[in-house]
Parts: structure tokens; C-alpha cells; sequence
């Protein structure tokens, strides 16, 4: 038993040495596009904050999703962080099991590179979106009468440029068409259906999806607007960009 399971562990270490090397050369060549994607994800987050300094509470928007989902209230806000956290990381690990498994359908660093590119694409027309149009945001600390509904003004350019995380991250305000949880669930879920190859774990991954959705609204974080063009925008931008991209 002793020697198979060192047998075993040294198969193991060869492939993920070898897949390393691949995978580094890989990076070496693409590196300026992750960084470029990865740099976006501070510029949308600095978008984000400066919305909320003109964000202005007010009556919350008639909603149909509201009316037919029962308001889970905010000792339950956290159902939908939870479910976000779950898609996420399991998406991460997926995305580095070539490194072990012997099947492989897709290089880790293009996979990302992708991914990026999705994010990109998306959140650059959600930044134009909740720019153009600053709805009251139906969020409790966004409401009438909470001191986190409205930023004061920054004091210096330090102020703006610091992104408080996870405090500026969770109790932001409008930057609400369309969700930001939206985009990344269904980006990792549509790059899974393309690249995954448990028919099973697919289904699921949608379903999560749907579920993410549900809770979302019944947690009063968007409108049910917001999730609705998550959806349809999303879907068309990872078939645009998915098809102008090179190929993994």
C-alpha cells in the first residue's frame, strides 16, 4: 500500500510540475491582459463608491419580484452572500484542477484571460447603466433615514481612490442596473457549461444560478430589474466576446 501511494504521489507531482511549466510559459505570453482585466476590477470597484456619493434614498420602486417574494428581512441578507461565496470558490478550484486531474478541456490561465474578458465587457456597460440612471436603492442601509445611504463628501483624492473593503464592497448604493453578483454568477456558470463535462454539475451550476437570482431579490439587494438584465446582458456579452476571442 505504502508503495503505490508513493507511486501515486509522484505521478501527481509530475503532473503538476509539468502542467506549471505550460501553464507559466502561458502566462508569461498573456500576462498584460490578466493584469488589464484584473485593473478593471479596481476601476469598477472606484465606480462603484463614486455612485454612492450620488446616491439619494427615496421611496423604494414598485416591484413585481417584491410582490411575489416574501422579504427574507436583514438577518437573512447574508442567504444570498453565502450562495455567491459557494459559486465563487468552487469556480476558482475547478478553474486549477488541470493542474491534477488528467482530464483537461481547457488551459487554466486562457480560462481566466475569458473569464476577464466577460467581466470587462459587462461591467463596463453596467458602469455607463447605473450612472446614467441612480434609482433609490431598496437595500435596508440604502433606505430613508440610514447614515450609510449617502456618502459625505470626500475630503481628498486619497479618500476616493481607497476602496474600504469589505465595508465600501458590501454596503455600497447605487450601483444598482444591473447586479454585480449577477455578472460574475453567470459568467462562471456559462464558462463551466462550455468547458465542464459533468452534464449533472452543469444543470446544478444553472440552477444555483436561478437561485442566486431569487434571493437576490427576496433579500431586497435589487430590483428585480437589475437581475433581469443581468441575465440578458451577460448572455449576449459572452456570446460576442466568446465568439471574437481566440479559442482556449
Amino acid at each position: 500500500m505504502a508503495i503505490y501511494i508513493a507511486r501515486e504521489a509522484t505521478k501527481l507531482w509530475r503532473k503538476v510540475c509539468a502542467e506549471t511549466s505550460v501553464e507559466l510559459q502561458l502566462l508569461f505570453e498573456k500576462w498584460h491582459l490578466l493584469l488589464a482585466g484584473i485593473v478593471f476590477q479596481y476601476i469598477h470597484g472606484l465606480a462603484a463608491r463614486g455612485v454612492h456619493y450620488l446616491h439619494r434614498p427615496g421611496p423604494i420602486l414598485q416591484d413585481m419580484g417584491f410582490m411575489a417574494l416574501p422579504e427574507l428581512g436583514q438577518d437573512k441578507g447574508y442567504l444570498s452572500e453565502t450562495v455567491f461565496t459557494s459559486i465563487f470558490l468552487s469556480f476558482l478550484l475547478w478553474s486549477f484542477h488541470p493542474f491534477v486531474y488528467h482530464s483537461k478541456r481547457f488551459y487554466t490561465v486562457l480560462l481566466w484571460r475569458r473569464v476577464l474578458a466577460f467581466l470587462v465587457a459587462s461591467q463596463f456597460l453596467r458602469i455607463i447603466t447605473f450612472y446614467s440612471t441612480q434609482l433609490p436603492g431598496p437595500n435596508y442601509h440604502c433606505r430613508e433615514g440610514s447614515k450609510l445611504a449617502t456618502l459625505p463628501p470626500p475630503k481628498n483624492v486619497r479618500e476616493v481612490l481607497l476602496i474600504n473593503f469589505p465595508r465600501g464592497v458590501l454596503f455600497g448604493c447605487g450601483d444598482l442596473i444591473f447586479s454585480s453578483h449577477m455578472i460574475f454568477t453567470l459568467v462562471f456558470v456559462r464558462t463551466y457549461h462550455k468547458y465542464g463535462s459533468k452534464r449533472l454539475i452543469k444543470l446544478f451550476a444553472w440552477l444555483m444560478a436561478i437561485i442566486q437570482s431569487l434571493l437576490i431579490i427576496a433579500s431586497r439587494k435589487h430590483y428585480t430589474v437589475d437581475v433581469v438584465v443581468a441575465w440578458y446582458t451577460v448572455n449576449l456579452v459572452v456570446f460576442f466576446v466568446d465568439k471574437n476571442l481566440p479559442g482556449t
